[in-house]
């Protein structure tokens, strides 16, 4: 095949655009009047005669543009290969919702639409929601919005602005462009944004006089992203030269230290993208077969625990939604690719930027910096949308985030400025994996290298080493080129596929890595580091057919994981890749020449390097600098002013309420979550710490926390290391941990702003400080992240991020059911201790009350010794898994003041006495303001003796400062002077930090709402009559392995993710559960004639594109197989089915819970039109339902996660068979408007129940965000298990 023939079939193969104005016009001419296999001979013969013309220009005749108009006045573009019959037309309306097609050329106006070069996620889903149907020859569909403003907001990045729209909407004028030999390289470095330095542009030279070749486009940004500061930590393995001396160790050998000072229980450090710790043996629950339906059975297996954390601080800064989303995406994907396949649980993340100026005349903001002309976003929307896209892709991934931080910070003093104006957004996570396949394979020649995901498009081009510069130093045009685009949904597929891999008997995976900076460079690169290995460029997918081979092998385009596997294995993991949907490429082969090739079909390589050339042999980084002592004046303040510098504190955005990010991310999905971050019977977000556990038998797990302290690194940076350790572990100290303080293990990422004056030797004596003293506290740092660059320019003006360093703690738990809580129980004969961690003198340098005046100041707290600190940790431990600590909170941001407080809010009654007179300290700000690293326990007064003695033998300062009172407030008594703080009404200044920021993500009436009622709409139980809490009551057993011929599916779609804990559910309440895809009905695998209930499961089918669930059902309404094995089910009278969240969405669309009315319900988006997550309170009414009508008369807790569930009911209440509402009827307890609080129906005949909450997610006390205390540890399971009994038993009595 010629070079042009090569070319068009391509481009047809991919169903692309790209021609000339003038063929389009023909193509309109043509389309409408003739037929199209006319036009296919008409262009064959013109072929002929027309030789020179490529291909590739006659074939796009055959596609044409059609347009639909929705009722909001959206344009749906769609492009297809054909004329549409009538037939499509009507399936296609039925999924556009009733829009109405349009049989016009051109449509006048302004739209805002995606840019035509990149096919979008949501056309991605779209199409082959149309393939499910049984549509075919649709290669697109984007939807365009219209616009009368001036100069309308859209996210340049993703979109543009449309001076109407005709057939040349998706029109690409250019073409891939060719391969370019770079005779000069320092030209070409300035001219693509590279980031070479002169030592690694001379490198360059004379790899090419050694080659005799000047180097391609391609080798040369290969070279410049695989060695970038962002992908090679040059700094970080860098000489130091500071004050002329120059520095043993590189920082890097710094915190490899801890870790060869204390190995403990580490399997893997440094080595992989993510770090192994020893796990405890748990029970894996899985299908038998994943290459099919087949029934989950329990194995025991060894596990190693996952630590990691990421950043994403630039393309954040550029693009919000998307940096942070692909953050958190690319942090799943370290923890998928760690050894030979790891499984990701939970995620955390970290939000800092500038003020962000939700109100005007605060203090601190403004008589701080003077607001910026911001390069690309404010801070507010930053804070706002990077939490957006964090959320949002965790939600659809199907990950929950279960801690976090947030921290808003500009200074001013002297010269310097010091500002997050590149903000800095890390994304964390734990997870684990099979002791087997902790460490990766070594790959040999003549393996097959594996390419999952999605397609290459002209996305993150530079990304590494843009990252590795300042912000504002570039072009708008090479940084926005930087940034990646996120697909949640996709990346699901493929972690569904390596989820199945990892836990079968044999896992097929020699190696694995993950696509982020560098893309495929990177990822392959080290794939094939040991043997060398050769990529065919042509069996790369390609969403943008004007891509250059540079391009393809560059961008940065993400949810990809490559892998090497033995060719004998290959259709074994292409089955299961297809049975989820997950595109799947065998891109290549590993060799046995060291080189790293990439191939065209036509025979040239634009990379063709050895090894060693790819990796290059660069220059050691040298940082020479001297030390910088900051002036940094110390806060001024008059006690006579406490209650102002109270309420100023807590309306911090560090130190206020977090709800506005909790409320709109999934903190449940799993099942496997039992520590959160909202707490309490009103759950406000609280909690120190997250913990998760391992499997469903409520006992081992994995806790996680965060800590950091910029503002102390600011006036003593090593201070500001130690005080970061030490906040992260008193934010943990709460959770039982296996062996106590050595469980732990930490990630450290470094963020800082190098090369600026006194910077580099602050990072120095930082990073030193972190490794002393986590190698005096015996335990060790094996992961972490750097992120050098942190400075932002404004022309020749710059502004610093303040050197920051987040900690990540992670440690096995030995029992996540004892993790304590924060809330101050209302008990009386209880006291409140203080157990002080630090030792030293209160100091109030670098804290939240300074910053409220302005202030940093050089007296920061400090760590007497790591001996002291460690003993107060492991008698903590010892106390709390002993079970004698009722409650427990950490002194950080804000003080003591602000950690008593919060232990009160969560509550509607009840206060706090407090006496500070055995303080050595008699300044009451210093003692109420202090961030001396410390935390505040509450006790049984019976066992407060034998708490203070234990602090007492082991040398631990602790003493009682306080006692619960009725009243609702917090009287404190400091020598003699009493002060009176009303907790309401401090709460709601709290809280009115998370209002301000909700008004944009909610709108203004659901953000009011949610502020006047959060405190009025408390959880209540009324368990049913003769609950006990044990299995036994029900028959049942945990450790139930036999089957028990009651047979059950759960059926799930692509971007369901709600599969494994309902499968569970019903498990444990003795069924035996099949696993079922769509795609097993829909080629005839499944039938669903052996079992006799289905569950349809919760999660974003299809990323809930064109409407929650709608493709899911379009796959059972126009696929004949899944369709007929439906119908069948239903006819059946010994069946049930539910449907849960999604699948309750599912079964509206479907019509399944009332066929007999004329009107079908629908669903509909929640009234503040965003996700909403909580655990609130349901009342389930007197009802007939099979599953609940023995809960009938019950008050109790269940976990909502959805963004579509409002019932539209068109007949009268009284003709729906409502089982569950919603305890109030108002926003948030009622978290999306449906009418009468509804949040179950039923069918008339008991047997199909459809329900939004997520009951499967609160069968465990453990699981349950709140749960009453005086049960919480006896009862082994919630009312709600009772429901899948029911289930069982009906089923048992009515089987046929």
């Amino acid at each position: 095949m010629g070079k042009e023939s090569a070319k068009a079939s391509n481009l047809f193969e991919s169903l692309s655009l790209t021609t000339s104005c003038l063929i389009q016009k023909m193509k309109k001419f043509f389309i409408y009047s003739v037929p199209t296999v006319l036009l296919s001979k008409l262009f064959s013969l013109i072929l002929r005669w027309i030789k020179p013309i490529p291909q590739y220009l006659f074939l796009i005749f055959l596609y044409m543009i059609n347009f639909f108009k929705n009722a909001s006045e959206s344009i749906i573009v769609l492009e297809s290969d054909h004329q549409l019959e009538r037939a499509e037309i009507e399936k296609l309306q039925w999924l556009f919702n009733g829009a109405e097609p349009m049989n016009v050329d051109s449509i006048d106006g302004k739209f805002i639409g995606p840019r035509k070069e990149m096919i979008t996620p949501w056309s991605t889903n779209a199409v082959e929601i149309t393939q499910n149907m049984g549509l075919t020859g649709i290669a697109r569909i984007e939807e365009f919005f219209p616009t009368k403003a001036k100069q309308p907001a859209f996210d340049k990045m993703l979109q543009r602005l449309y001076d109407g729209i005709n057939g040349d909407i998706f029109e690409i004028n250019k073409q891939p462009e060719e391969i370019v030999h770079i005779s000069d390289i320092e030209a070409y470095n300035l001219q693509e944004g590279l980031a070479l330095n002169p030592e690694e542009i001379d490198y360059l030279k004379s790899l090419a006089e050694r080659l005799g070749r000047p180097l391609t486009d391609s080798e040369v940004f290969g070279f410049s992203q695989v060695n970038s500061e962002h992908c090679r930590h040059k700094i970080f393995n860098g000489t130091f030269i500071i004050d002329g001396v120059e520095k043993e160790s590189s920082l890097f050998k710094l915190i490899k230290k801890t870790s060869q000072t204390n190995p403990n229980k580490l399997v893997s450090a440094y080595k992989d993208n993510v770090a192994f710790v020893e796990g405890p043996a748990i029970e894996q629950f899985a299908p038998k077969n994943p290459q099919g339906p087949d029934f989950f059975e329990v194995k025991d297996v060894e596990t190693v625990i996952s630590l990691k954390a990421e950043t994403h601080n630039f393309p954040t800064t550029v693009e919000p939604f998307n940096g942070a989303a692909t953050g958190t995406g690319g942090e799943i994907r370290d923890r998928l690719g760690g050894g030979k396949a790891s499984l990701p649980i939970a995620g955390t993340a970290v939000y800092m930027t500038s003020y962000p100026r939700t109100e005007p005349d605060r203090n601190w903001e403004t008589s701080s910096m003077a607001p910026r002309k911001w390069l690309y976003q404010t801070p507010e929307e930053i804070l706002i949308k990077a939490s957006n896209g964090a959320s949002d892709f965790g939600n659809k991934f199907g990950q929950p985030l279960i801690c976090g931080s947030v921290l808003t910070f500009e200074h001013k003093e002297g010269r310097e400025e010091f500002a997050y104006d590149k903000v800095i957004m890390p994304a964390g996570g734990v997870g684990f994996a099979t002791k087997r396949d902790a460490l990766k394979g070594e790959p040999t020649p003549g393996e097959s290298v594996i390419l999952m995901g999605g397609d290459n498009y002209r996305i993150g081009m530079g990304g590494g080493a843009v990252s590795s510069v300042n912000t504002g130093q570039y072009a708008n045009a090479i940084e926005l080129n930087a940034v990646q685009r996120a697909n949640p949904e996709m990346q699901k597929r493929v972690s569904n596929v390596i989820r199945a891999l990892a836990e079968s008997d044999e896992n097929p995976i020699v190696s694995i890595h993950d696509h982020g900076a560098g893309g495929h460079l990177n990822a392959l690169s080290e794939l094939v580091e040991a043997t060398g290995g050769k990529i065919e460029i042509d069996a790369l997918p390609v969403g943008d057919p004007t891509l250059s081979s540079k391009e393809i092998i560059g961008n940065e385009s993400q949810e990809r994981m490559g892998m090497v596997i033995e060719k004998k294995d290959i259709e074994r993991v292409r089955a299961i890749a297809d049975r989820e949907r997950a595109p799947f490429y065998v891109i290549g082969e590993t060799t046995d020449d060291h080189r790293f090739v990439f191939e065209q079909k036509d025979g040239i390589c634009p990379i063709d390097l050895a090894m060693t050339d790819m990796f290059g042999s660069s220059p050691k980084t040298f940082m020479v600098d001297s030390t910088v002592n900051r002036s940094l004046s110390n806060v001024k303040y008059k006690k006579t002013d406490l209650n102002e510098y109270i309420e100023n504190v807590l309306q911090l955005e560090a130190v206020a309420c977090k709800d506005w990010l909790t409320n709109k991310v999934d903190r449940s999905v799993t099942g496997k979550i039992a520590r959160q971050q909202c707490q309490g019977e009103i759950q406000l977000p609280l909690s120190d710490c997250g913990v998760v556990a391992l499997d469903y038998t409520g006992t081992k797990g994995i806790a996680t926390s965060i800590g950091h302290a910029p503002q102390i690194a600011l006036a003593d940076a090593a201070q500001g290391s130690v005080a970061s350790i030490a906040e992260a572990l008193t934010n943990i100290v709460g959770a039982p941990l296996a062996e106590g303080l050595k469980s732990i293990s930490l990630s450290a990422n470094w963020m800082w702003p190098c090369r600026n004056e006194g910077e580099d030797a602050a990072l120095y004596r930082a990073v030193q400080a972190c490794s002393d003293f986590a190698c005096s506290l015996g335990i060790n740092i094996p992961t972490g992240k750097d992120s050098l660059s942190m400075t932002q320019k404004y022309g020749k003006k710059k502004v610093m991020a303040p050197g920051t360093v987040i900690i990540s703690a992670a440690g096995e738990v030995s029992n996540i059911r004892r993790v304590v809580s924060p809330v101050v129980q209302n008990k009386k004969k209880t006291s409140i201790l203080y157990i002080d961690f630090s030792n030293s003198p209160l100091a109030l340098g670098g804290s939240a009350f300074a910053q409220s005046l302005n202030k940093v100041g050089l007296d920061v707290p400090k760590i007497e010794s790591p001996e002291y600190f460690a003993k107060a940790f492991d008698t903590t431990q010892q106390l709390v898994a002993g079970g004698n600590i009722l409650a427990m909170h950490d002194i950080s941001a804000g003080g003591l003041v602000t950690a008593l407080l919060e232990m009160t809010f969560a509550n509607r009654n009840g206060g706090l006495y407090v006496n500070l007179d055995q303080f050595d300290e008699k300044d009451i700000v210093k003692v109420l303001f202090a961030e001396n690293s410390a935390v505040v326990m509450q006790v049984d007064d019976k066992k407060k003796q034998t708490v203070l003695e234990a602090y007492a033998q082991a040398g631990v300062r602790a003493f009682a400062i306080g006692t619960v009172c009725d009243e609702r407030t917090m009287l404190i008594d400091n020598h003699g002077e009493e002060y009176l703080l009303f907790i309401d009404h401090l709460r709601d200044l709290w809280f009115k930090t998370s209002y301000l920021l909700d008004r944009t993500q909610s709108g203004a009436t659901c953000a009011k709402n949610r502020f006047l009622n959060y405190k009025r709409q408390p959880i209540r139980y009324t368990f049913p009559k003769g609950f006990d809490g044990t299995l036994a009551s029900y028959g049942l057993a945990g450790s139930r392995r036999p089957a028990s011929g009651i047979k059950a599916a759960i059926i799930r779609e692509k971007g369901v993710n709600g599969d494994r804990e309902m499968a569970y559910s019903l498990y444990l309440a003795g069924f035996d559960v099949k696993d079922v895809h769509m795609t097993d009905l829909i080629s005839g695998r499944e039938t669903l004639e052996d079992v006799n209930m289905i569950v349809f499961c919760g999660g974003f089918s299809n990323s809930d594109v064109l409407g929650s669930a709608k493709g899911w059902a379009g796959g059972f309404l126009w696929n004949e197989k899944a369709n007929n094995a439906l119908k069948a089910f239903y006819s059946r009278p010994d069946t049930l089915s539910l449907g849960i969240c999604n699948g309750c969405q599912l079964m509206i669309e479907l019509n399944l819970i009332n066929p007999e009315h004329k009107q079908k319900a629908t669903m509909e988006h929640n009234n503040s039109h965003k996700f909403e997550s909580q655990f609130l309170g349901l009342t389930i009414p007197e009802n007939n339902s099979v599953m609940f009508k023995s809960l009938s008369g019950s008050k109790l807790g269940i976990w909502v996660a959805h963004g579509e569930g409002k019932f539209n009911l068109p007949e009268g209440i009284e003709n729906y068979n409502v089982v569950a509402r919603y305890a109030y009827s108002s926003y948030p307890a009622n978290p999306n408007g449906s009418p009468k609080a509804i949040a179950g129906l039923c069918s008339a005949d008991g047997r199909h129940l459809a329900m939004m909450p997520h009951l499967e997610r609160a069968i465990f006390p453990w699981q349950c965000g709140f749960y009453p205390e005086n049960r919480r540890l006896s009862d082994e399971v919630t009312p709600w298990i009772e429901a899948f009994v029911n289930a069982r038993k009906w089923i048992e009595k009515n089987k046929r």
